[in-house]
C-alpha cells in the first residue's frame, strides 16, 4: 500500500531524536515484518477475544448507545459497525466498535501499562483495514504493532502515577497511541509519516481518571475504547491524506513528554522493540468481570474442584486483594464489578456466565443477597505491590476452612489460556447475538486470518443477521 504524498513539503532539517527514529522506523516496517509463531497465535486470540467483546457488548447499554450514534451520524459506507447492519465512515465505525468492545469488563488488559489495548487497537485496525482493503496478514501485523506501541507510551510516562498523581487516564493514552499505530500500519505509512502520525496522536491524547465515577459504563467505554480508536484512525487518515506535522513531538520545546510527565523515561518507548512483544504480556479474561475479581473467582473454582461444597454449606468467604483494587470492586452498583455479588453468584452457580455477570435484577434476589452477606472483602497493602493476586478463605458450616493464594490469574502471561479455552469463551459470547453457526465460522476465519484476502470479507460474519 503506497501512502499518499504530502500536499506540501514541511521545512527540512527538523531534528529527530534517536527514540523517535527507532520508533517510527519500527512502525513503518511493521506491515511487512514477519512475526514469531507464538506472537501470531497470541494475536489471533486477542483479535477473537475483542471481536467477542464487541459482539456481546451490542446488547448492553453502552453498546446500544454506540450503535444508535453510528446509525444517526451516518458517513460514507466504508467500515462495519459490529453486531449491527450499519456500514459507515471509518472514524465513526472505530468509535462505535471501541465502545462496543468495552461495553463491559469482557475485554483484555495489559497490567504493566494500566491499559486495555484490545478495545482501541482492534477497532482501529478493522476500520482502517476496511478503508485500505488490507489482507489478513497485514491486519494481524497491524494489531500486534498497536499492542507494542500503545502500552509503551504509558509505561514511559510512568504508571500508576500518571493516573493517581496527574489524574490522567492511562487507558485512553495507551489506547490512542496503540490505535494510531495499528491504523498507520494499515495505511502503509512511511517512517516520516509515522512521525507525523505520532505528532497528531499526541495532540489528541486525552482522558482523565474521572471515568471511575461513571455508573453506567458509557463514559468509561468511550474513554477506554471509543475515543482512542476514533482519534487513532483520525490521525492515520489525516497523515495519509497529505497532512504534515512536527518531525519529533517527543523531544524539543513543548514536547509530549514534558507536557504529560517531566520525569518520563523516553528510552522505554523503543526498549526491546521486536524482541519483547507486549501482546504476549496482555491478559485475556477468563471471567467477564472486572480485573480485580478475576483472581477471587479463580480461587473459588480451585477450591470447588479441590473439595466440592454447596452455597448453603458456606458460613463465610474472606477475600483479600490489594487495597486499591478492593476500592474499585467493593459493593459496586454494577454486577460485573461488584466483588461481593460475583462471589455470591459463583457460590450459587459454581461458575459465572456472561449473562449472570450482567443480570442487574439478580442483585436484588434474596438468595443472592444471602450469599453476598457472607463475603468479607479485605484490602491488603502487601498485595498492592503484586499483580492482581488474591487470597481466599472459605469457612464451612462445620468450621473447616479451605484457602488458596492465586498468584497467576488464569489468562495472564504466567497462566495463559490455551486456544481451546479462548474459543470456548468467545463461542459463549458470540452465539447469543449472531447465532452458533455464524459464530463458529467467524472463529475459524480469525484463527486462519492469514488466508483472508481482504478484511472486508469478515463483514458478513460480524454483522447481525
Amino acid at each position: 500500500m503506497v501512502a499518499a504524498a504530502p500536499t506540501h513539503s514541511p521545512k527540512e532539517g527538523q531534528p529527530v531524536g534517536p527514540v523517535m527514529a527507532a520508533l517510527s522506523g519500527y512502525m513503518a516496517a511493521a506491515h511487512e515484518r514477519p512475526l514469531p509463531d507464538a506472537v501470531i497465535e497470541k494475536t489471533k486470540h486477542h483479535i477473537l477475544d475483542t471481536f467477542a467483546a464487541m459482539i456481546s457488548g451490542a446488547d448492553l447499554l453502552p453498546g446500544q448507545a454506540a450503535i444508535k450514534f453510528a446509525r444517526s451520524y451516518g458517513g460514507e459506507k466504508i467500515a462495519t459497525v459490529v453486531a449491527s447492519d450499519i456500514v459507515c465512515g471509518p472514524i465513526e465505525a472505530a468509535l462505535a466498535n471501541g465502545v462496543l468492545a468495552h461495553a463491559d469488563e469482557t475485554d483484555d488488559s495489559h497490567a504493566p501499562s494500566l491499559s486495555h489495548p484490545g478495545c482501541a487497537v482492534v477497532p482501529a485496525a478493522l476500520a482502517a483495514g476496511e478503508r485500505f482493503g488490507i489482507d489478513g496478514a497485514q491486519f494481524l501485523r497491524a494489531v500486534a504493532l498497536g499492542y507494542d506501541i500503545g502500552p509503551r507510551f504509558t509505561m514511559c510516562l510512568g504508571v500508576p502515577a500518571l493516573s493517581r498523581v496527574r489524574h490522567r487516564s492511562s487507558h485512553s493514552i495507551a489506547g490512542v497511541f496503540g490505535a494510531a499505530a495499528a491504523a498507520g500500519c494499515a495505511a502503509g505509512l512511511d517512517p516520516r509519516q509515522m512521525r507525523w502520525l505520532i505528532d497528531y496522536t499526541a495532540q489528541q491524547s486525552s482522558g482523565i481518571a474521572a471515568w471511575q465515577r461513571d455508573s453506567d459504563h458509557i463514559e468509561k467505554a468511550f474513554v477506554f475504547g471509543g475515543m482512542p480508536a476514533r482519534s487513532g484512525v483520525t490521525a492515520a487518515l489525516l497523515v495519509h491524506a497529505g497532512w504534515t506535522g512536527i518531525d519529533d513531538i517527543l523531544s524539543g520545546p513543548d514536547n509530549f513528554l514534558i507536557a504529560n510527565a517531566p520525569d518520563a523515561d523516553p528510552i522505554k518507548l523503543a526498549e526491546l522493540l521486536g524482541e519483547r512483544y507486549e501482546i504476549i504480556r496482555t491478559n485475556i479474561k477468563k471471567w467477564s468481570v472486572g480485573s480485580p475479581i478475576q483472581a477471587p473467582l479463580d480461587a473459588l473454582e480451585i477450591l470447588l474442584n479441590r473439595r466440592p461444597f454447596t452455597a448453603d454449606q458456606v458460613r463465610k468467604v474472606i477475600v483479600r486483594v490489594g487495597t486499591r483494587e478492593s476500592s474499585v470492586v467493593n459493593n459496586r452498583e454494577i454486577p460485573d464489578i461488584c466483588l461481593q455479588h460475583m462471589v455470591a453468584v459463583m457460590l450459587l452457580d459454581r461458575t459465572v456466565s456472561f449473562h449472570a455477570a450482567h443480570d442487574v435484577a439478580r442483585m436484588q434476589d434474596p438468595n443472592a443477597q444471602r450469599q453476598r452477606a457472607k463475603v468479607e472483602l479485605i484490602g491488603d497493602d502487601v498485595l498492592d505491590r503484586r499483580n492482581r493476586e488474591a487470597i481466599v478463605k472459605v469457612v464451612l458450616a462445620d468450621n473447616s476452612e479451605l484457602d488458596v493464594h492465586v498468584r497467576d490469574v488464569r489468562g495472564t502471561a504466567g497462566n495463559p489460556m490455551p486456544r481451546e479455552e479462548v474459543v470456548a469463551k468467545c463461542r459463549d459470547l458470540i452465539a447469543p447475538v449472531l447465532g452458533a453457526a455464524t459464530g463458529a465460522e467467524l472463529i475459524e476465519r480469525v484463527l486462519t486470518i492469514e488466508s483472508v484476502k481482504n478484511v472486508r470479507d469478515l463483514r458478513p460474519l460480524l454483522r447481525k443477521p
